[in-house]
């Protein structure tokens, strides 16, 4: 038999926190109280006056389940129903995200939208709170311990993938609200970015701060041109406290969703959008200053600096084309196999005091007997920490880990901490950080601190490593001798 007064109390508090964190009016609220009535089957409700104390909304939803109106097996399924109809739906959304963005700015305006996120629970920022992050190597390097392992991208995009005609991928518009996929919470705001309709959406299980995607509204191909950069100008004008990028929509080098032409983006900038540059040269053109740098980067990144949109854009281009037919077989880099592409770029774009900075990473896709997984990614001795697909984001500096490494890290601190000198067997794929670690603590005196700081060190050293194996140009004279033959920058210094 159902408990009828916890039941109406769970419901009662749920329509208090909708009017004190999701814009609920409370002339809706008797509105609301009847939709979730109707969802749950309830008809013995009797009103309580129970308010929300500041408790997790999703406990004293799941007290459903204790009071007899809901399965433990239909929880996750019930409360993402209840959480989307407590949550204003798009128009309403849309309405009030455009009216603070004219009366405020366009920062408070995404940053209410992000926290109506967190507060209706579709972005799980306990989740990015609690993932292990540290810097090291001039690395951010985190361990997200709620996103599955993917290995290679045909897996990624398995996992990705939706069965069925409708929504087409899982970052189609008509996902918004989707019962199907846990989407009852997901809002978007729409977007224009040159002649064509996107929208933006936060990632429930972001990477860091602010995580999002910029998406275009109707289901194409990922894709990187001129219209790329054109797309990433309108962005920041409008959000210049954001930066935003994209893959290089080629297999293996990052993007699980190659089909939907998609951004990603955020309110905290890279490791890379900081680096110094190691040689730049300026160029005048229709009177306004470009700045070309070659950055000290592990990876290979060029930054195009200007005040002037088109500037950015027509210079990032160029580097772009030149790129795409570039071959060098010396160096494994060739443009393209059997009709394939298997070089473009990932751009990412900042605004700084300097102006538009767009930073812009060659990459190239090309695979070996030796290297099958990629000759520019992760090479084999590094697996045990990454073997997944080096994107955009790790691209930049911010590195992603699999979660079963929280574990595996463990058991070596642990074996270090005992004086072992041979691993157990189920740990044999470490081989190379083991012994780096080793040799690390050698005649130190050991304790956990200090463990645990060899291992952070050596984990931020292999992902500088593997940033090393993606660069097409390992001689940082290549990259400037590729940059200074380009027939655009040629011309305008002439």
């Amino acid at each position: 038999m159902a408990d009828n007064v916890l039941a109406s109390k769970c419901i009662d508090v749920c329509v208090d926190y909708a009017i004190k964190n999701l814009e609920l009016c409370a002339q809706d609220a008797d509105y609301v109280r009847n939709e979730l009535l109707a969802l749950l089957g309830f008809n013995e409700y009797e009103p309580t006056q129970a308010q929300w104390q500041g408790e997790n909304i999703q406990d004293r939803v799941y007290e459903l389940c204790d009071a007899g109106l809901v399965q433990e097996d239909e929880l996750g399924v019930v409360f993402d129903r209840i959480m989307g109809c407590v949550t204003p739906v798009p128009s309403v959304l849309n309405k009030h995200f455009e009216q603070l963005e004219q009366q405020e700015s366009s920062e408070k305006a995404m940053r209410w939208f992000y926290d109506l996120c967190v507060q209706n629970t579709y972005v799980k920022r306990a989740q990015l709170l609690a993932n292990p992050r540290f810097d090291s190597h001039g690395l951010v390097i985190t361990i997200n311990t709620s996103k599955p392992e993917f290995k290679n991208m045909a897996k990624a995009a398995t996992g990705n993938a939706v069965q069925g005609g409708y929504p087409q991928c899982t970052i189609c518009h008509e996902n918004e609200g989707f019962v199907g996929r846990l989407k009852s919470t997901l809002r978007t705001i729409p977007m224009r970015l040159g002649e064509q309709s996107w929208f933006w959406q936060f990632s429930p299980y972001g990477y860091f701060e602010q995580h999002g995607i910029c998406v275009n509204s109707k289901h194409t191909p990922m894709v990187v041109n001129r219209n790329t950069f054109v797309h990433l100008i309108d962005f920041v004008k409008r959000f210049p406290n954001y930066f935003l990028g994209c893959n290089a929509a080629l297999p293996r080098i990052g993007g699980s969703v190659l089909a939907h032409d998609h951004y990603q983006g955020g309110g905290e900038h890279m490791p890379m959008h900081h680096a110094k540059a190691l040689h730049s040269f300026e160029l005048v053109r229709a009177g306004n200053t470009v700045l070309i740098e070659v950055l000290d980067w592990p990876g290979t990144a060029i930054r195009i600096v200007s005040q002037s949109a088109e500037n950015i854009i027509e210079s990032s281009e160029a580097i772009r084309s030149a790129w795409a037919s570039y071959n060098n077989a010396e160096l494994n880099i060739i443009s393209s196999l059997q009709g394939e592409q298997q070089s473009s770029v990932s751009p990412s774009l900042v605004v700084t005091e300097r102006g538009y900075e767009m930073n812009i990473i060659l990459r190239n896709n090309a695979v070996s007997e030796e290297y099958p997984d990629g000759i520019f990614h992760a090479h084999p001795q590094y697996y045990a920490v990454k073997q997944e697909p080096i994107g955009l984001i790790e691209a930049q500096g911010l590195f992603i880990l699999p979660g079963r490494l929280v574990q595996q890290l463990a058991q070596l601190e642990e074996l270090l901490l005992q004086g072992q000198t041979d691993l157990p067997k189920e740990l044999e794929e470490f081989e190379l950080v083991w012994n780096e670690l080793k040799e690390k603590i050698a005649g130190l005196k050991i304790d956990r601190e200090m463990v645990q700081s060899a291992i952070r060190e050596e984990l931020g050293s292999v992902c500088y490593r593997i940033l090393e194996n993606t660069a097409v140009f390992k001689n940082k004279n290549d990259v400037i001798n590729f940059v200074e033959s380009i027939e655009y920058f040629r011309k305008i210094k002439m």
